[in-house]
C-alpha cells in the first residue's frame, strides 16, 4: 500500500500545480495581475518568517517538556502541525496558502494534531505512545470484560491473558 501512494505522488503534484494555476488565474480576474502576484509574494514571505517561529518555539516546548519529565509528544505533534502550516504558506500558491492558514489556525492546528497523534499510536503501539504523549483515557461499555495481562516479565512468544474481570466499570485513565 506503500508503494501506491508513492506511485501516485507525481500524479498528485501535477494536479496540484494544475489547480494552482487554475486559481491564480481567478485570483488575477477578481483583483488584478498585480494584487494576485503582492498576494502571493506576502503570504509566501509570512510563511517564510512563521517557518523560523514555529521551530524555535516547537523546540523550546520540547526542551522545556524533556527538562520536567513529561512526555514531549503533544509538543512535538503541534510543532509538527505549526512547521507544515507555515511550509505551506511559503510555497507559491492561493490552495498551498489557504491549506497552511487552516493548519495555522487553532481549530484547523487541534484537528491536525490530534488526526497526527491518532496515526502515530496506530502504528507505534500503546506503550510507546503511552511514553510519547501520556496517559490516554479509555471507554469501556458495561458488559464487556475487561482484559488484564500480566506484566511480569515472560518468556518470549504470545502472551496470554491473565484474567477476565467481570463486574461495574470504572472509567479512568490507562497508565502504563
Amino acid at each position: 500500500m506503500r508503494g501506491r501512494g508513492l506511485a501516485l505522488l507525481p500524479l498528485g503534484l501535477s494536479l496540484l500545480a494544475v489547480v494552482e494555476i487554475v486559481v491564480f488565474i481567478a485570483v488575477v480576474h477578481a483583483i488584478g495581475g498585480a494584487w494576485a502576484v503582492l498576494l502571493g509574494v506576502a503570504a509566501s514571505l509570512t510563511g517564510m518568517a512563521l517557518l523560523r517561529r514555529e521551530g524555535i518555539k516547537g523546540w523550546r516546548r520540547f526542551q522545556a517538556a524533556a527538562a520536567e519529565g513529561r512526555p514531549p509528544g503533544h509538543q512535538v505533534s503541534n510543532s509538527l502541525v505549526g512547521l507544515l502550516g507555515a511550509l505551506l504558506l511559503a510555497l507559491p500558491g492561493f490552495v498551498s496558502s489557504a491549506a497552511g492558514l487552516l493548519l495555522l489556525l487553532p481549530p484547523g492546528r487541534q484537528l491536525a494534531r490530534h488526526q497526527m497523534e491518532r496515526y502515530a499510536e496506530r502504528r507505534v503501539g500503546g506503550a510507546v505512545a503511552g511514553d510519547l504523549f501520556g496517559a490516554r483515557h479509555v471507554r469501556t461499555q458495561s458488559g464487556d470484560p475487561i482484559v488484564v495481562i500480566d506484566e511480569d516479565p515472560a518468556p518470549p512468544g504470545p502472551r496470554t491473558p491473565a484474567a477476565a474481570i467481570e463486574g461495574e466499570v470504572i472509567e479512568g485513565e490507562v497508565l502504563r
